[in-house]
């Protein structure tokens, strides 16, 4: 279509744009007519088919339904496995833990007061008593002498 004379000759419209346009006629097909018996051998065709689908899915879903039996007892085979080895860790622990209290209550016989009392008089050691004690005695409290003779003062 040319649109140039539109942009030259504002006043003229093209109004054949928007007359409904005219149907072609179009050449008949040659249209064979099946006879009603052959129809009906082709819907039993179509249900056999079907029948045929309906049994290969059926077949599909009870493999489908089969393999995921299989696979739910392997797993749980597997959680069974795995609480076993769980249980078993469990009772080391507890037998770790039961061990560490005898070691400790062994440990504590060995540093009580009376063994450590026993041993240190079998070493010849006694307990202080009071003339052991030495006494100082300071009259400024803020200066103290050493046993160098040296003289401290608290500042």
């Amino acid at each position: 279509m040319n649109n140039i004379k539109y942009y030259n000759d504002s006043l003229a419209y093209d109004f054949e744009m928007f007359m409904p346009k005219e149907k072609k006629a179009e050449p008949k097909d040659n249209i064979v007519v099946i006879p009603k018996a052959n129809r009906a051998s082709g819907v039993r065709r179509r249900s056999a088919a079907k029948a045929m689908s309906a049994s290969a899915f059926s077949i599909m879903a009870a493999v489908f339904m089969l393999m995921a039996l299989c696979g739910n007892i392997a797993l749980r085979l597997e959680i069974n496995e795995v609480n076993s080895e769980i249980s078993d860790m469990k009772a080391a622990v507890a037998e770790l833990d039961s061990e560490k209290t005898a070691l400790e209550v062994e440990m504590q016989r060995r540093i009580s007061y009376a063994n450590i009392e026993l041993e240190a008089t079998q070493l010849g050691m006694k307990k202080m008593s009071k003339d052991q004690v030495v006494y100082i005695r300071v009259n400024d409290k803020d200066a103290a002498k050493t046993t160098d003779g040296e003289i401290v003062i608290a500042e």
